[in-house]
């Protein structure tokens, strides 16, 4: 909040300092606030402090005179950190009834960081409804508005809100405000709603995708309610796109779980990236994973001398999706979505949504925008939709 309240105390003195020069005073006010406004943009808010009260010694104040000085005073003392004389000088201003509109709005701001740091919450909040009411729907009033709904416990109120304001930004086909998916995973989170912090940390990662939201988004993934393990390789593969894979283990898994798909060549070259990493090939544990480099090396030159009969012999739909995938992991691409197209052609497959993925992923490697758009075609429950919406931000952002 200490940043909030420097940003709250510039905003006051900017609007102090025009109206000084746009208000006709007296020398003997004009002059001794217009030092203290010198002095509280050199940082001396004390001494600037002192000049406010120099002004208000003058006798006879007109009203406008008196708005300038409370202005003054507010701004001064605030930066001082004297909350409480600021609070009073903020309301002495509003109370006048010479401010504008626009003018009140800002004092209401400023009155709302003023009482959140003397931790009156009650009535930062009234000043913050106020300022609102007059239409300041700054990025400040709204940081304020989320640390005095936090400070309350009030997650309930915080995702409503950030939620409203995603979708308002999405409804102006905008991107949504960083802070506000932000926000509203953090809501989600407090108030046990996973379904609700998902969907915000997906929305996160295809708009801001940053390695730590992957990691956020990944590390949840598996948890949803009907995830079936079989996409457990898809994650990992997700991990290691995005920079996620950090651990041994989780290079070793994803390596032994594509060579058991027969996908030699990929668990080859993850062993490869494993080792490049300074992960694999290193400790205790560095046989094993030679071990697992040469196993991949034998399954790949095994895989590639049969993959020819593997083709000849496929026949029903499943075994031409399956054949398919291998070829396209052999870098055969072609050949590997005419097989696959051709499978799902038969329409008499175990898993439909799951080789309609696979088709996609090998679509992207000669057309992207054919391969989101079958990716974005995927439906189902049990987490391919998810994997597939997964693949499609990633291809998006590349």
């Amino acid at each position: 909040m200490t940043k909030l309240r420097h940003l709250a105390a510039a905003l006051l003195l900017a609007g102090s300092l025009t109206s000084v020069h746009a208000q006709s005073l007296r020398p003997e006010v004009g002059k001794p606030l217009q030092q203290a406004g010198d002095l509280l943009r050199a940082g001396k808010a004390k001494e600037a402090l002192a000049k406010v009260n120099e002004a208000d010694r003058a006798g006879n104040k007109t009203p406008a005179e008196t708005l300038m000085i409370e202005r003054m005073r507010g701004a001064a003392a605030q930066r001082a950190g004297d909350n409480a004389t600021a609070a009073k000088a903020f309301e002495a201003a509003f109370a006048t009834g010479k401010l504008s509109a626009a003018e009140q709005s800002q004092v209401a701001e400023s009155l709302a960081f003023t009482y959140s740091q003397l931790k009156d919450n009650a009535k930062a909040s009234q000043w913050l409804q106020k300022a609102q009411s007059l239409g300041n729907n700054s990025a400040q009033l709204k940081q304020l508005a989320a640390y005095l709904q936090a400070a309350g416990g009030d997650y309930n109120a915080i995702a409503k809100s950030a939620a409203a304001a995603v979708a308002a930004a999405e409804q102006a086909g905008k991107k949504p405000e960083e802070g506000d998916l932000l926000r509203l995973a953090d809501a989600y989170q407090r108030t046990h709603n996973a379904g609700g912090e998902y969907a915000a940390l997906e929305k996160l990662v295809a708009n801001y995708p940053k390695k730590d939201y992957w990691a956020a988004l990944l590390g949840r993934i598996q948890r949803k309610p009907g995830f079936s393990d079989r996409f457990a390789v898809d994650v990992l593969r997700l991990k290691l796109a995005t920079g996620n894979l950090t651990s041994a283990d989780e290079y070793m898994e994803l390596a032994q779980l594509a060579l058991q798909a027969g996908y030699a060549s990929e668990g080859k070259a993850v062993v490869d990236k494993g080792m490049a990493a300074g992960v694999l090939g290193v400790g205790s544990e560095a046989a094993r994973h030679k071990r697992l480099l040469d196993l991949a090396v034998k399954q790949e030159q095994e895989g590639k001398a049969h993959l020819a009969q593997e083709v000849e012999q496929a026949r029903d739909g499943n075994a031409l999706v399956q054949v398919g995938a291998q070829l396209v992991s052999y870098g055969q691409v072609d050949q590997g979505i005419d097989l696959l197209e051709k499978g799902i052609a038969k329409d008499q497959l175990r898993k439909p949504a799951d080789a309609k993925l696979r088709l996609g992923l090998a679509q992207l490697k000669k057309n992207k925008a054919k391969g989101l758009q079958t990716l974005r075609s995927v439906q189902g429950t049990d987490g391919v939709a998810d994997i597939a919406r997964l693949y499609a931000i990633l291809a998006s952002q590349s």
